[in-house]
């Protein structure tokens, strides 16, 4: 829903409340995430105990997204930024004190819980302040806030480590970050607070919106199971298509014989181009369509997927590897905020979080079967079988986007 209000509105009104909050807290998460192995191979575990570690935070998401939709429409999108904030100092302070990989198993799923809940939060926020006609861009920008955080991260994380000697030490990023974002949100003015009491209807009993605005967790995602099954399914291969290229890319170049550091720098230079394009992924689909930037991302991704697995044994490899690392960069970012501006399309106006929790589980269990999926693969039958067929997964998926977002979701044109 759209006021003359919209008019108005300028993107400097979002960003203390929800791109500075998301930087850091991708600051917090890039320089902890690339630590948690090397953390837990230092209490003893071996590789498998170390990617069962790693797979906590992946699980603790789940877990959580569905629940925090729940927790954001009760408590309010600030306080629960606030509540994931606080969860996650608790869980780093718990990761440094871990005695032993149980222990630090249960810190990272509770920061895979926090992130849940942070992320949840700030879309909510973003759907509900932010006019239909720019929802796109300001999606796309908080998605590359994040993801700047996170290129951010691992070097602050790296510095550290390097000036302390000591690994655990990258945990203190996190808490950091996390205590800037407490503060600033403290601190800050809260734009939903003015624009709901200027909108607020007649009070009720409960001193709020009317129940019937509010059906909760339960019936919010029965009346939207259509969009949540259709369009959801296809945002879970979105999110499976972009695990699986980080699950591919690093055993490729292992496979063809690459060092750490030349595959870490050609992973970068493609990060670094997926995440220049967040906001022409934004403007394409403000412009044209959802679709204009979805079905090209995953087409884009899916092809390049399915010609890796024909370079492998090719006296080129190398060159081949570093070209198409950079054009699945390329297509991810031309994605960029895809799966967020979707749910914020489909979910319910009055109360959007609950909604949005139930959209992000889907998309998320997608990206946690997919590097399941690559291992098995792999171990049945080879890398390259493995990259094409997470090609062709994502080509399929795009033809489900192409078949059910133009029944559920309107053109941003006809919706501002």
């Amino acid at each position: 829903m759209t006021t003359a209000a919209d008019d108005g509105f300028r993107f400097r009104s979002i960003a203390v409340p929800a791109l500075i909050p998301s930087f850091l807290f991708g600051i917090g998460e890039g320089a902890v995430i690339p630590v948690i192995p090397a953390v837990a191979s230092g209490l003893g575990a071996d590789l498998a105990g170390a990617g069962f570690v790693v797979a906590m935070l992946v699980v603790g998401q789940l877990v959580g997204d569905i629940p925090s939709g729940a927790l954001v429409a009760r408590i309010g999108e600030r306080a629960a930024m606030i509540a994931a904030a606080v969860l996650s100092m608790a869980a780093m302070v718990l990761a440094l004190l871990a005695p032993g990989i149980v222990q630090l198993g249960v810190a990272v799923f509770a920061l895979g819980l926090a992130a849940s809940t942070f992320a949840l939060a700030r879309q909510a926020f973003m759907t509900t302040f932010v006019p239909a006609r720019i929802r796109a861009r300001a999606l796309s920008t908080l998605g590359g806030s994040f993801r700047g955080g996170m290129l951010v991260g691992p070097f602050l994380g790296a510095g550290l480590i390097a000036l302390t000697g000591s690994v655990e030490t990258a945990f203190g990023v996190q808490i950091v970050a996390a205590l800037a974002v407490i503060v600033l949100l403290v601190v800050m003015h809260d734009p939903m607070a003015v624009r709901e009491r200027a909108a607020r209807p007649v009070p009720t009993a409960t001193g709020g919106v009317p129940l019937a605005a509010n059906p909760g967790l339960f019936r919010t995602i029965w009346q939207n199971r259509g969009a949540l099954v259709r369009v959801g399914s296809g945002a879970a291969v979105v999110g499976a298509l972009r695990a699986s290229r980080m699950a591919i890319l690093p055993l490729w170049a292992v496979s063809i014989g690459l060092e750490a550091q030349t595959t870490a720098l050609v992973i970068g230079i493609g990060a670094a181009a997926d995440f220049a394009l967040f906001y022409t992924s934004g403007q394409i689909m403000d412009r044209f369509g959802r679709l204009w930037s979805v079905i090209p991302s995953m087409v884009g991704m899916g092809l390049a997927l399915i010609g890796l697995a024909f370079t492998h044994d090719l006296g080129a490899a190398v060159q081949w590897f570093v070209a198409i690392s950079i054009l699945l960069g390329v297509a991810n970012g031309v994605g960029s905020g895809i799966i967020m501006t979707l749910s914020a399309d489909l979910a319910p106006r009055a109360n959007p979080a609950p909604f949005l929790g139930a959209f992000r589980f889907t998309a998320d269990a997608g990206a946690a079967a997919a590097p399941l999926i690559v291992s098995a693969v792999v171990l049945v039958a080879s890398l390259p079988v493995a990259a094409a067929l997470m090609g062709l997964v994502g080509l399929a998926g795009a033809g489900i986007l192409v078949r059910n977002v133009p029944r559920y979701v309107p053109h941003p044109r006809s919706s501002s």
